[in-house]
């Protein structure tokens, strides 16, 4: 079993990262072997409608352009369970993570009626969301319609995806640094001792999961 993290977060050792950590050891609990990529480390465009993966008797399914992103697509679409984890930017995924996704997954779609995929494997998924605001703005704002909307377009893969969100989480190590006047940092600080290992115990236990299938 081949378990790869995607870091859609320019942090390496924050939020997402901890979450997805967690959910690798997960999955190396039950005999994985995993990795994790940083996306923030990698020079990559999304992508840029030449449809060469749509051609026929081209390379079907496969995305023709040629930068950093391209090894990694090709490990991805060779793995069994494919982690990703993003903070969310203006109540959408950040825009590597986002420029990401369309090269993964548009040249995986077909136009063709009947085959929503070309994609001939079985990738489970599981994505992990971060986020400054609590449950019940994101509840209100209606976040879950974009988790399941990505749920859907990364089923696409042959496998099963599910998706866990952390909310309210600590963004700064001295609140006193930044105006963000807004927050308390007690808050915060209570959200982050209490909140946050149940959300690490959660990806833990996604990776085992996924990974165990």
């Amino acid at each position: 079993m081949n378990v790869i993290a995607a870091n859609g977060s320019p942090r390496k050792k924050w939020n997402t990262a901890t979450l997805l950590q967690n959910a690798l050891d997960g999955a190396e609990s039950v005999g994985a072997q995993t990795e994790m990529i940083h996306l923030y480390d990698l020079q990559y465009r999304g992508c840029i409608s030449c449809f060469a993966c749509k051609r026929k008797g081209g390379a079907l399914g496969r995305c023709a352009m040629r930068d950093d992103l391209t090894d990694v697509l090709e490990k991805i679409i060779h793995c069994d369970v494919l982690l990703l984890g993003t903070p969310i930017y203006f109540a959408n995924i950040t825009g590597e993570m986002l420029s990401f996704l369309e090269r993964l997954l548009f040249s995986a779609m077909t136009y063709n009626t009947g085959h929503p995929s070309t994609f001939q494997g079985k990738l489970s998924s599981g994505f992990i969301y971060t986020m400054n605001v609590p449950k019940d703005a994101m509840e209100k704002l209606g976040y879950n319609v974009l988790f399941d909307r990505y749920k859907a377009l990364l089923e696409r893969l042959g496998g099963p995806s599910e998706f866990i969100a952390s909310n309210d989480t600590y963004q700064f190590n001295d609140y006193s640094k930044y105006e963000a006047s807004m927050f308390s940092e007690e808050h915060k600080a209570r959200v982050k001792a209490e909140q946050f290992p149940i959300d690490c115990r959660k990806a833990f236990e996604m990776g085992a999961r996924l990974a165990g299938k």
